[in-house]
């Protein structure tokens, strides 16, 4: 594969498609400074799937993945080319190997937004943990980065064990229990998201450890966490929260 020339391809399709109106409108909502084309998440998903449909190897992967993060536009990257960059790296990380962990961190850490970051977190970081489960140590760093988006990454990267019916019920306390006193929207939210995602599968789990901590839980993660609860446990734990 000819890496510079995809990563033009890319940026070139994605500019046919681009509708100005919609890019203001994006960069509004995503309080953004980068650069918008003004192209949908499904359509930028099937311009970057067609790339990966040429399987790349893993080195051409992280090479093409480079290419379109570091693309700019009157000195700004945009953000099209770096939603493409993250599908392609989601949707081929069965090439990456355990160092690559590193890889999803450094974007992360590059990145300003959860547009990029959820993603990252559990189609990257979370499948690298799910298939290497030592790096899972990596995740006890991050979940105390001074950067945000790294902490929620932390967090995030736990939901493919959810999903798949193997939770890291240790880690996922133990994280909880580090961030419950968030101030930050997003680190509240991803902690009720993870626990909202468990609670279909263990409510019984999930309601025991809300109703340990509902005098230090945020208003954001408890409704999140109650969601799927049984109307009684989630009546009972909502009112034990507002009468703290």
């Amino acid at each position: 594969m000819d890496v510079e020339a995809e990563a033009a391809r890319v940026l070139a399709e994605l500019r046919v498609q681009g509708d100005p109106a919609r890019a203001e409108n994006e960069k509004r909502y995503l309080k953004s400074d980068f650069a918008h084309v003004g192209v949908s998440v499904p359509a930028v998903r099937k311009v970057a799937l067609s790339t990966v449909r040429k399987a790349p190897t893993r080195d051409e992967l992280l090479a093409l993945v480079h290419s379109l993060w570091t693309v700019t536009d009157d000195g700004r990257p945009v953000h099209e080319t770096r939603v493409a960059a993250v599908e392609i790296l989601a949707k081929r990380a069965a090439l990456l190997e355990p160092g690559d962990l590193g890889v999803a961190e450094r974007l992360v850490r590059d990145s300003v937004s959860w547009v990029y970051v959820d993603h990252l977190a559990e189609k990257v970081a979370g499948a690298l943990v799910i298939r290497y489960p030592s790096l899972g140590a990596a995740l006890d760093v991050w979940v105390t980065d001074p950067y945000m988006w790294v902490r929620r990454t932390a967090m995030l990267a736990l939901l493919p064990g959810v999903r798949s019916g193997t939770p890291d019920l240790d880690r996922l306390s133990r994280f909880g229990d580090a961030l419950i006193g968030e101030k930050e929207f997003f680190i509240r939210k991803a902690l009720g998201w993870v626990l909202r995602e468990l609670s279909r599968k263990d409510p019984a789990w999930v309601t025991a450890w809300v109703d340990a901590r509902t005098d230090a839980v945020s208003g954001v993660t408890i409704r999140e966490a109650v969601r799927h609860l049984p109307d009684n446990d989630k009546a009972r734990l909502m009112s034990a929260y507002r009468s703290r």
